[in-house]
């Protein structure tokens, strides 16, 4: 394996890349070497996308034919390798990583909580809303149901606790706000689309950067939550729908996506964008997205696109 700008014979268009946990696995010179192996003789060319705490390189490599070549299987036989180590792998194309629109879910992605099950345990019915937001993220209940059902037990909620809640219990996941900002630094646009509720995406989207947002309305009437679902409901075909049109906006291809989600109702624009990723996902989700983050922070989408640290825009 050679490292820096070495010159191969023929040119890669594949690249390993690999994310360890910062304070919990590094990517040592033994470890890479076994990495490696199984790519020696693809021209395999190493490139640290952030060395001082070794935590983020990709291997550049040309692969053999299709007919000898899985990028899943590559990926879960890294995987082995690592033995259980803290470490994200993903096997990509190598051209056109650098996306020029990033679509993102809100709730247990952008965000750390699920909005709803915030509001329901408000209402004193938080362990049961739970468990149905649970099994529609699994794919196992139809969401635009299952959002009806939820809703009707927070009927009379008195309207002032959505900004307790925002105020109180939402939090932003570690990461979102550098991903956003350096996305757009390098001309991206960022939009944010949640099957949840406007008052808390308009609340994230002013908070993380996003150029856009949109999600479901939450009635109310006379001060209190009328329990009613508004339509259109923004579930997954809305969501993907969302996406084509900022597409056509913006006059780009669905290769020039990045999309990130971690529930059954994220589905349909992960697998129709560039560069679907399942982050911290239901295994529903995990089958149809490009890559998988298990362990890292969202800023590991960056080093999916090729980004360096030192690329980063933190404030």
């Amino acid at each position: 394996m050679t490292e820096g700008n070495a010159q191969d014979q023929r040119p890669a268009d594949q690249v390993l890349v690999l994310v360890a946990r910062p304070g919990a696995a590094r990517l040592d010179d033994e470890l890479l070497a076994q990495v490696a192996q199984p790519l020696a003789m693809f021209h395999a060319e190493l490139r640290w996308l952030e060395e001082q705490g070794r935590t983020a390189a990709e291997i550049a490599f040309s692969p053999p034919p299709p007919s000898h070549y899985n990028p899943r299987s590559l990926e879960d036989r890294t995987r082995r390798t690592l033995m259980g180590q803290p470490i994200d792998v993903a096997v990509l194309p190598l051209g056109g990583r650098r996306k020029k629109l990033l679509v993102a879910d809100m709730d247990s992605t952008i965000i750390g909580q699920e909005c709803i099950d915030e509001l329901a345990a408000h209402a004193g019915v938080g362990e049961e809303v739970a468990e149905v937001t649970e099994r529609a993220m699994r794919g196992e209940l139809n969401f635009r149901d299952a959002l009806r059902e939820r809703l009707r037990k927070l009927q009379g909620l008195p309207e002032g606790i959505i900004d307790e809640v925002i105020e109180q219990r939402i939090c932003v996941n570690n990461g979102a706000e550098v991903l956003v900002r350096t996305m757009k630094a390098h001309g991206a646009r960022t939009a944010l689309v949640s099957g949840g509720f406007t008052p808390f995406a308009r609340h994230v989207a002013e908070v993380v950067g996003f150029d856009y947002f949109r999600a479901n309305a939450l009635p109310t009437r006379d001060g209190k939550l009328t329990g009613e679902a508004a339509e259109p409901i923004l579930g997954k075909d809305a969501k993907l729908e969302t996406m084509l049109a900022l597409v056509e906006e913006m006059g780009i291809s669905t290769r020039d996506v990045l999309a990130v989600g971690d529930g059954a109702n994220d589905a349909a624009m992960i697998e129709a964008a560039g560069l679907g990723v399942a982050y911290h996902a239901k295994p529903v989700l995990e089958e149809v997205a490009d890559a998988r983050i298990r362990h890292n922070d969202l800023t590991a989408l960056l080093y999916l696109q090729g980004y360096r640290r030192d690329e980063f825009v933190a404030d």
